[in-house]
């Protein structure tokens, strides 16, 4: 009686097979990243301009208890006295943009202006910014209420001088 060899070719997936699919994530991944970053910035962004919007309406709230705009304060420092019209946390964690959010009065033309200060961290794109600006202002950051100050200074400018 003669006994059959058994195949021992091996069951796994070839060379060419798993680079295949290896080629396949990575077009996969190509399209994908993209798209996720995407989202990510506009949610960025909608959350900028929300804290804005907040910070903009308590600067005007504490206009009206005080008689005055809050005072220019370091970037990332609140202003003496606005602890009483926010919440602290969400001013000293820092801009969903990165940055720091700052108080501006009586400077770069300005009456009051609160925005993003790039202190330290490379400013956003000018076109990212622009984006903001069309979706609250004119579409141009020299003018209207939303302006960049600086090169690293964006910011809603609650009254001009």
């Amino acid at each position: 009686m003669r006994h059959s060899i058994p195949d021992l070719a091996p069951e796994g997936f070839t060379l060419v097979e798993l680079l295949i699919v290896v080629v396949i994530l990575a077009i996969l991944a190509a399209v994908v990243i993209p798209v996720a970053s995407n989202v990510s910035d506009g949610a960025a962004q909608s959350a900028f301009l929300t804290d804005l919007s907040i910070f903009g309406t308590a600067f005007e709230l504490f206009y009206q208890k005080t008689g005055d705009f809050p005072e220019d304060s370091g970037s990332g420092v609140i202003p003496t006295g606005f602890d009483q019209y926010i919440r602290v946390t969400d001013w000293n964690k820092g801009t969903p943009l990165g940055g720091v959010w700052d108080a501006e009065k009586d400077s770069f033309g300005i009456k009051s202006a609160v925005g993003v200060h790039f202190v330290g961290v490379t400013p956003k794109p000018t076109a990212f910014m622009l984006e903001i600006d069309a979706t609250l202002d004119d579409g141009d950051l020299s003018t209207g209420s939303f302006r960049q100050l600086a090169s690293d200074r964006f910011y809603y400018i609650i009254r001009a001088n």
